[in-house]
């Protein structure tokens, strides 16, 4: 049976990152604790002036083969594995010359970070640990007996129980013992992923994904939900990479929709002037370029102002103390954007309820990666969206010719589109959004919706005509009717941007030119379900 507290008599330590190792040791070593020790480990070990016994040593094999073997050994696993209430093992392991180990602190090979940096295929396969998982699965499965610690943030709670007990409790070691086997799933997580993109496999038979607690959260979508934000390590900026300066944590809503902010924004090279980008539950409600960061703002705020309210604000530029200004005259859940001037940050200081954070960089939107959503008894798995559509993909099928400038708005309008949950209707002019309309059953529905958000803002903001007037409009997706480009004749559109397609096109592009409207295709969609 197991014990509910076990000393600690012996220790084994090997580890790639040393970070609190020295103190660590330095209090096991206070406390007799034997140290058993691999490699550069046990050099930092000695270096501190801590007694250490190399774990060749013990099993009487050399570390071998460029230190591919070195734990792989009976001695080793024994020490791991023998229950200590059991007299078969405690004979076979007297038998042999097996001494217990009580505690194993391992971290492993820095196998993500390898790949984090670009490393070719043969050094990402040399930091794939071997004897470390083997040794961390042994010890777990052994946690009626022995402590196994795979994180530094483990050391100081596994220090202060031993102070206070003299060892660790079986709560203790069943909680390290179900992080110890997260560790290892993880890790054999991002080496197959790694594996399976870098020959080529796009369906692998099997799939796995892993996380690391980043925080807990109050709830999720609804107060009766729970929730935590798990962070995978990829380094992409945004959310779950920003450094928060201040304000209340993060919701599991605000994560949520703070991403979509962060990511639309990314869309917009900083080298081509500020922009802006307004979200509410994961929809854009306002969108633009200017000038200025102020002037993107404002103009994005003018799309939708009742919808902003309550809102994320995201920038692809540095917050600047006008912009804040402007962005403290309502109430804003969180701001983010790639950094913060001095004078941004005092403005936001007299608001401690807003959320201010800075990313260090724009996401790369044509940056490759994976996307995956769980549904009942399994997961879907896609490549991210980053397709991008450039001035030279446009095929134009109308008998009339966009002008550059309505060209220009049309790449706009089919930018924030891609980010807007269809079926998704973007109305643009000027290098800003005028209208919105979002996730509808039917493309005729958010049509006409965006039209009516337009014309509330022409009457809020004394404008003679909304200013779907001469917009240029974005659709996700085909038109599958002439309908849905006869509602955008009626709104005043003179320009549409959408992918083409359908069986009715030579129908719609008939509709378009008797409304003397330019239209274009892109050959590719963009639904955001």
């Amino acid at each position: 049976m197991p014990q509910d507290i076990v000393p600690l008599k012996r220790a084994l330590i090997s580890v790639s990152d040393k970070t609190g190792l020295v103190e660590f040791a330095q209090a096991l070593d206070a406390r007799g604790v034997e140290i058993l020790s691999t490699g550069g480990t046990a050099k930092a070990l000695r270096d501190a002036g801590i007694a250490v016994k190399d774990v060749s040593e013990v099993t009487g094999f050399p570390e071998m083969m460029d230190g591919r073997v070195k734990t792989l050994h009976p001695v080793v696993h024994g020490g791991l594995l023998a229950l200590r209430d059991d007299a078969a093992h405690q004979k076979a392991a007297e038998e042999h010359g097996i001494g217990m180990i009580d505690l194993l602190v391992v971290n492993l090979y820095p196998f993500e970070e390898t790949v984090a940096k670009g490393a070719g295929y043969e050094d990402c396969i040399e930091n794939i640990d071997i004897g470390g998982p083997a040794m961390i699965r042994a010890a777990a499965k052994n946690h009626g007996f022995v402590g196994v610690v795979v994180d530094v943030q483990d050391y100081d709670p596994v220090l202060k129980q031993l102070e206070v007990q003299g060892g660790l409790d079986l709560a203790m070691r069943k909680r390290l013992a179900q992080t110890a086997y997260a560790r290892t799933a993880a890790y054999d997580a991002a080496v197959s992923n790694w594996m399976a993109g870098a020959i080529g496999m796009e369906t692998p038979r099997r799939r796995a994904f892993a996380g690391t607690l980043a925080q807990g959260l109050r709830y999720g979508e609804n107060p009766h939900q729970q929730a935590a934000f798990y962070t995978t390590g990829e380094a992409r900026p945004g959310v779950a990479t920003a450094r928060q300066l201040q304000g209340k944590e993060l919701s599991y809503n605000n994560i949520n929709d703070t991403d979509a902010a962060f990511e639309l924004v990314s869309e917009f090279d900083p080298a081509d002037g500020p922009a802006c980008a307004i979200i509410k539950h994961a929809n854009p409600c306002g969108v633009a370029r200017g000038d200025t960061a102020v002037e993107a703002y404002r103009r994005a705020f003018d799309c939708d102002r009742t919808s902003a309210f309550g809102g994320i604000i995201a920038l692809n530029g540095k917050l600047d103390g006008e912009t804040a200004r402007a962005i403290t005259e309502i109430f804003t859940e969180v701001v983010i954007a790639p950094d913060a001037t001095d004078e941004a940050k005092e403005v936001f200081a007299a608001r401690k309820n807003v959320r201010l954070l800075t990313t260090g960089g724009l996401a790369d939107p044509a940056a490759a990666g994976t996307a995956f959503r769980q549904v009942a008894g399994g997961f879907l798995v896609q490549s991210r969206d980053n397709g991008r559509v450039l001035m030279p993909d446009l095929k134009v099928v109308t008998k009339r010719q966009p002008t550059e400038a309505e060209l220009a708005d049309l790449l706009f309008a089919w930018t924030v589109a891609k980010h807007v949950k269809s079926n998704a209707i973007v109305y643009a002019k000027d290098q800003a959004t005028v209208g919105i309309g979002a996730g509808q059953m039917s493309r005729v529905d958010s049509t006409r919706i965006g039209r009516s958000k337009a014309q509330d803002m022409a009457e809020a903001l004394s404008l003679p005509l909304p200013l779907t007037t001469g917009a240029a409009v974005a659709s996700d997706a085909f038109f599958p009717f002439a309908d849905g480009v006869e509602a955008l004749a009626d709104a005043g559109a003179a320009t549409v941007i959408q992918p083409g397609g359908s069986m009715r096109d030579a129908e719609v592009i008939e509709a378009a030119d008797a409304r003397g409207i330019a239209m274009v295709f892109t050959g590719q969609r963009h639904f955001r379900h």
